[in-house]
This record gives structure tokens, sequence and C-alpha cells, in this order.
């Protein structure tokens, strides 16, 4: 399928967009919504409680049409259905991709290279919800007869980010164990842990699909020693830890449970996993009840996504709008701001999803790249954020498109100001599109009494250039099924980005790199070892660490 979608800038839409581009540049969003007072409903999306205004980029009906057209002439609607079918869309590691099909509640057939997934995703769901509802009610106890009131992820990546991003937004539902994460190697995290837990009564997930990550299978290793120290039962850690992985013959070398373990799959990668068993302990948390409805929110968009046309497809239109910033306009970076302390850990979130899939220079044809793909994702939560980064946003050098991120009801049951938070959203949206002239900033200077010098001294520090593109997403409320939705357009926008840049978005060989470096750098930072065969400042810093380190 690939072979026959030529490269981006040999598309027929690739030049008029080039052309309308230049066209576009000399327009300002300020005039585009003056002449057209009924901007919002042309450039706004609904779905299910999912808002999306995209009306304050520099876009027009010319614009959208030049979009899709590049999306159809990229072979998006046929890589969409094979990415729901099954097929092998990670051409690199010959996988299919189908975290589609972990929130689908269907149960009929889906093959995969000849046998039947669903089958496993069901039994899977099956064995969890088991297990979950055993340690949530107290009938499973720990090996000295105590009902389970911590439970410990272990993992990285999308081991540790999604259920984290998870149980953070979900909170208002967390009536089960207190859910802990160890990701980092450092210790502090760990150290946390062993300070607020009870040995007798925490439950360890150790997530890993080759049950091999260097990161992770040190903090377990850590975790089963402590563990063993205040635990003399034998089969203690085959009753307090327990494995998600697709490698069951490492859980019986590290002495685990292999009957306890529950499966992940090649065909869904670690960023995308949370809907798998990886949401083991978001659903100790929250339950199994929630943890479903936040699976039929994802579903919600993944029907939304398959079926809707691409001009009204809310992910196809995010991932176009970015296409159109980073590539054509050359946005370098992209800022998530979300105005609700619940979604904290969302820019860090997308940061794996988006810059771990797209960030890629080479085609899917191992061709080089010559026009620029993923842009920076970072971000902040609002209002916070309007009093750290926002300067930047409204009157720096660098434009950066920005994802507003609302929610309409209240977060909080007896606390917060939802009209307070919603207006700030509103005006900094408002304000980065519009912006503020010098003739305007002198006006507003003098109706407040100041002189004319000092008007004069400020009238231009005190304008803003405007025309600063943003997308907003208003949530209806942030239910476990809203959420699901949101974190699901997010997947989608990643995947229309890479099919239109012609990359490979489920592979990851540039973090591979860095892996297999550290394991040979590992003998000398831990003994008194020679100094490897490395460059100069490597060796300079290793040896200064052993200095340092005594």
């Amino acid at each position: 399928m690939t072979d026959t979608i030529k490269p981006l800038k040999e598309q027929p839409a690739w030049l008029p967009l080039v052309r309308h581009r230049r066209v576009m540049s000399e327009l300002s969003l300020r005039s585009l919504f003056e002449r057209d007072p009924h901007r919002f409903g042309r450039f706004s999306l609904e779905h299910d409680g999912v808002l999306l205004d995209y009306s304050k980029n520099r876009v027009t009906g010319e614009t959208m049409e030049l979009l899709v057209d590049l999306a159809r002439q990229c072979g998006l609607e046929e890589q969409r259905e094979a990415m729901f079918s099954g097929a092998i869309v990670n051409t690199s590691e010959r996988r299919a991709v189908l975290h589609t099909a972990l929130r689908d509640p269907a149960e009929t057939p889906l093959h995969v290279e000849g046998e039947n997934v669903r089958a496993e995703i069901l039994e899977t769901a099956r064995r969890m919800a088991t297990l979950v509802g055993d340690v949530r009610s107290g009938a499973y106890t720990g090996v000295t007869g105590k009902a389970i009131t911590d439970v410990v992820n272990i993992g990285i990546g999308g081991s540790d980010l999604g259920p984290r991003l998870a149980i953070e937004a979900m909170a208002p539902w967390a009536d089960g164990p207190r859910v802990h994460f160890v990701a980092n190697v450092d210790g502090w995290e760990m150290q946390q842990v062993f300070r607020s837990v009870d040995p007798e009564r925490t439950l360890f997930i150790v997530v890993s699909k080759s049950f091999g990550t260097p990161e992770t299978m040190t903090n377990a290793e850590q975790a089963m020693a402590w563990f063993a120290r205040h635990v003399s039962d034998p089969e203690g850690l085959k009753r307090h830890f327990l494995g998600v992985t697709a490698n069951t013959e490492k859980v019986d070398q590290l002495g685990l449970d292999a009957g306890r373990v529950l499966p992940m799959w090649d065909w869904v990668g670690g960023r995308y996993s949370v809907w798998s068993a990886v949401g083991l302990s978001v659903a100790m948390a929250v339950g199994m009840e929630r943890f479903r409805e936040m699976l039929a929110g994802a579903h919600s968009m993944d029907r939304h996504f398959r079926e809707a046309p691409l001009a009204e497809n809310i992910p196809a239109i995010m991932g176009l709008l970015s296409v159109w910033h980073v590539t054509f306009f050359g946005a370098r970076s992209h800022a998530i701001v979300s105005y609700t302390e619940r979604l904290a850990r969302l820019p860090a979130y997308l940061q794996q999803l988006i810059m771990e899939s797209n960030g890629k220079s080479v085609d899917r044809e191992g061709r080089p790249v010559d026009w620029p793909t993923v842009p920076v994702i970072w971000g902040q939560t609002g209002t916070p954020a309007q009093h750290a980064f926002f300067q930047a946003l409204h009157q720096g050098t660098e434009t950066v498109p920005v994802d507003f991120v609302g929610v309409a009801s209240a977060v909080a049951e007896d606390a917060g100001d939802t009209a307070l938070v919603t207006a700030n959203l509103l005006a900094q949206s408002q304000a980065l599109m519009q912006g503020k002239s010098a003739d305007e900033a002198r006006a507003e200077m003098a109706a407040a009494g100041l002189p004319s010098e000092r008007i004069d001294e400020l009238a231009t520090a005190r304008s803003c250039p405007g025309g600063r593109p943003s997308n907003t997403l208003l949530l209806k409320d942030l239910t476990p099924h809203r959420f699901g939705m949101l974190v699901a357009a997010y997947e989608h926008r990643t995947f229309v980005e890479g099919v239109i840049w012609g990359i490979n978005s489920f592979d990851q060989w540039g973090v591979e790199l860095g892996k297999q470096l550290a394991s040979g750098l590992m003998p000398a930072l831990a003994e008194d070892a020679e100094l490897p065969d490395a460059d100069s400042s490597t060796r300079g810093l290793i040896d200064r660490a052993r200095a340092w380190r005594g």
C-alpha cells in the first residue's frame, strides 16, 4: 500500500498549499473574523460532548479543502482502515497496530496473522476484572491475610505516563487502594514508596512488555529485596508482585507467579497501552466500571475518527492543522495548556505520544524526508501557565500554536471557580488571536490618564502582534468517558500527522540507541573499571563522576 503513495512534496495538493500559504501569511486572524461573523460555526466541530474550535487558525474554507485533498492523496482514509482492520501498519517491525481493539466492545473475531486476537482481549479483560474486584473488595489479601491498601506501579514510558495521567484525571472516582508510581531509577520515588506503605498491605505491579527494560527491572528487583527484608514468607513475592508483560519466561526467572501474569501484545505500542492490562493500576484505583467508561469514551472517538468525513472529523482536522503549522509555516513547537490540574500531566503524556511517534527523519521506505515533522510538545496547566510562559506566547519572536483544553463543568465538588477558569482560557485564546495594536495601546493609556510622553515611551512595549494560532478543545465534563475521548483524539491526531508526513508513527528506534550505549557505560560507572573506548567528553564525565562519588 505505501509503495504506491508518493512523497509529500510530490502530491498534487503540495504546490497549491505552498502558494496558498503565501496568500494566508498576508492575512491577519483578526481580519478573518471581521470578514466572517459566522466563522466559529464554520470552523468548529462537536462530537459526544467534545467541542473543537479551530476558528482561531489562519485558515479559510479553501485552506481546509486543500488540506483534506492532501490527506486523501497521502492515503489517510486507506491507512486508517488498514489500522482498524489489523493490517501491518507498523512496517519496520512488521506489526499490526490495534490499540483501538482494546476499547471495542464487539465480540466479532479480529484476526492478526491468522490469530483471533479478540478472544484474548476479552479473556484478559475478564481476568483483570476478577483481580480488580477481589483486591478492592478485600477478597484478595496479602500473604499475612491483610487487605491490600496500596498498589505500586513499576514501569516507565507508556507503562507509567498513561496510568499516572488517567488516575489523576479520574481522581474523583479513586475510591480503591492508593496507587503509587515508580519510573525513575535515581531511587527517590522508590524511597518515598518505602516510607509510605506497609509491605504486608502492598501490591506491586511490574509493567514491561519485554520484562527486560533496565530501569523497570532495576526498580522491581529493589522493591523485591525491600519486601523480602520485611516479609519472610517464601510465598510473599508471588502474592505481592504481579507482572504485565509479553514475556512470561522472564517472570519465572524473577521468581514471580506466571499464573498471575496479564499479557501485553506486540500489536499494542507502549504509549498506546493504557487501555490494556497496563491500566491495571488505574482499574485498581477507580474500579472496573469507571475503567470501562474510559474505554467507552475512547471507542466513541474511534468510531468518530473512522466514520466521519475528513472535513468533519475532529482528530483529522487536528492533525491537518498541525501539518499546516509545522510543515508550511515552520512552527517549531506546540504548547498544550489544560485549564484543570486534573490534566496537569497531559503535556508530559503527549510529549511521549507525539514526539516518540513522529520524531522521525526518514519515511516509511527509509528515505530521508526534507520537510519538518514533529514539533517540540510542551506545556503546563492554566492559569499558572499564564504567569510563566504566556509572555513569550503573546510577544515573543516565535509563533507557537497552542491547544487550550477546558472543561465546561466543575472539576472539584466544593472548591474552585469554573467561570473564572473558563474566562481565562477564552481570554488567552482571544488575546493570542487579536493582539493589541500600538494605537489601541495608546488609546488605553490615554483613557487611564497617562501623560503623552509616557504613552510614546510605552506604546510599542504594550502592544501585542496577535495572529497567534490556537485550538480550543472544550469538554462538557471531565468524566472517565470524556477523558477517554480526549486521549483517543490525540492518538488519532498523531496518526494523521504520520500519514501526511509519510513516516511510521509506531516504531521508536531512536530510543534504543541510548539504551544500548548506557549498557556499555554501566561497568565503568558501577565499579573502578577501565574507562570505555568512548569520546573524550564521555570519558571525562565518567572519570569526574567516579571521583566525586568517591
